[in-house]
């Protein structure tokens, strides 16, 4: 299979992984008409990552980025990430990252101390409760990542047909999207147990933050590093 294609495939996997995501689902499924609201977010997001994307994808292939092969990171780079991405992962294995997480910590109490805390802009937005609302926050927070533009700078490497564009696009907008999508269709059948069930995955999500952490740095520094060496040598 070409690497390019499973440098996109990957990516879309590792994007599911989306804390914001989740807090913002949990949020609007603990607000009324929540299916609404999801759907808002939803169409929201599918405007601005499926518009961008595909004005971004078409962008590189019409500048004659795929004859060049001048990819966002050289091999080079795309070892050197890779090995900084593993490095990272494994001090977080070994637990090097304790002193930070204080540091943190503490600053997040000094403000605290000086100040009311005061809840983040999309937070504040969606708990209004407005479809055209959480329409605005969805397109507002689905702007190209730097995950989205790399896969999109590897579906351009592909030379593709329209029609392998519009679907490989699709592909990493629904897989973004994946933790919305599915609890908007849980919420159509069983609304209540899927609001159990997010607030228990958000907690578990929560608790096991590190080792996700982990298992995404590792699965992107080996990608980025296997695909550089192979492509050096």
């Amino acid at each position: 299979m070409n690497r390019d294609l499973v440098t996109v495939l990957t990516l879309a996997v590792v994007a599911t992984v989306n804390p914001s995501l989740l807090a913002a689902v949990t949020l609007m499924l603990l607000l009324p008409n929540p299916k609404r609201l999801l759907l808002g977010y939803l169409l929201g997001a599918y405007t601005t990552s499926v518009v961008a994307g595909l004005a971004i994808v078409f962008s590189l292939h019409g500048t004659g980025t795929t004859q060049t092969s001048s990819h966002v990171l050289s091999p080079a780079g795309e070892v050197v990430v890779g090995a900084v991405a593993l490095t990272v992962a494994l001090l977080l294995a070994r637990g090097r990252d304790e002193p930070l997480r204080n540091w943190r910590r503490q600053r997040k109490a000094r403000k605290a101390s000086k100040r009311e805390p005061k809840d983040p802009w999309q937070t504040r937005m969606l708990q209004r409760g407005s479809v055209g609302l959480t329409f605005v926050v969805g397109a507002a927070m689905s702007f190209p990542g730097v995950g989205y533009v790399n896969a999109l700078d590897h579906i351009a490497h592909l030379n593709p047909s329209v029609i392998t564009v519009l679907l490989l696009v699709a592909y990493f907008c629904v897989m973004q999207q994946i933790l919305l999508e599915g609890a908007l269709i849980a919420t159509v059948f069983a609304p209540a147990r899927t609001q159990h069930a997010i607030v228990r995955f958000k907690a578990w999500f929560t608790g096991h933050g590190r080792q996700l952490a982990m298992l995404g740095l590792t699965a992107i520094g080996a990608l980025l590093t296997v695909r550089g060496l192979l492509t050096l040598s």
